[in-house]
């Protein structure tokens, strides 16, 4: 999320590949932190998820990918045990996955608008369609933390600034696409898990923000719908 620094007059307001749901992204430095010997509350749905053996108990190797997943996606703190947060990512991960190249199934997202930017906040993904044809996605994004959330509804681009830095936060927002006030469309060097979220925005990977850059133009609409976890 970011200010809006007005340039001239803002008015308010697909081609492409489908793109695979790809869960392999960008890493978030954690304190170093020691590797716990205790075993979590989901320590058999994480060692599924991780393909280790499926036991139950806490084990050097066990600790070591745990914290390892951990580290990759900004999870803190970082030792190891399997908590619900790390749970949290995992489950949202197989979530997100299951809705392969229908994300729009459901039909929450409108089919007569044309050419739309959707975003799905409950499974933390979006996409980009064309009447009811997929053009892009889904692909994982990271919205707002309880407290910033992203707004819901019906909603237009109506200015874009490709090297937008916040005044609020003295972040630098690029490929920004603003849809609703301060919240906008924009790449961030972090994970999509990492949490808790943003400060409203919807964050995407640099791959995905000039995607949906090369995509969408002014006056093109954006629907948000559902409720982000944990908000």
């Amino acid at each position: 999320m970011g200010d809006i620094r007005r340039r001239g007059a803002i008015v308010l307001g697909i081609t492409g590949l489908v793109a695979p749901l790809t869960l392999a992204l960008g890493s978030t430095p954690a304190a170093a932190a020691s590797c716990t010997t205790q075993a979590g509350p989901y320590q058999k749905q994480v060692e599924k998820f991780l393909g280790r053996p499926v036991d139950g108990k806490q084990s050097a190797a066990d600790c070591k990918a745990i914290r390892a997943f951990q580290t990759k996606h900004g999870i803190t703190p970082n030792i190891g045990y399997a908590g619900s947060v790390t749970w949290g990512v995992m489950d949202l991960m197989n979530k997100q996955k299951a809705v392969g190249n229908k994300p729009n199934a459901a039909g929450k997202c409108p089919t007569n608008k044309g050419r739309i930017a959707c975003v799905n906040l409950t499974l933390q993904i979006s996409w980009v369609q064309d009447g009811s044809r997929l053009v892009y996605g889904p692909v994982p994004v990271r919205t707002g933390r309880d407290g910033y959330e992203t707004r819901t509804g019906l909603k237009k681009i109506y200015w874009r600034d490709i090297d937008h830095v916040s005044n609020i936060y003295n972040v630098p927002m690029p490929y920004s696409q603003f849809f609703d006030g301060g919240q906008a469309f924009h790449s961030v060097n972090l994970s999509m898990w990492n949490p808790p979220g943003s400060h409203g925005c919807v964050n995407m990977t640099p791959t995905t923000a000039k995607k949906y850059w090369s995509l969408l133009k002014n006056g093109d609409d954006v629907f948000v719908y559902g409720r982000k976890p944990g908000t």
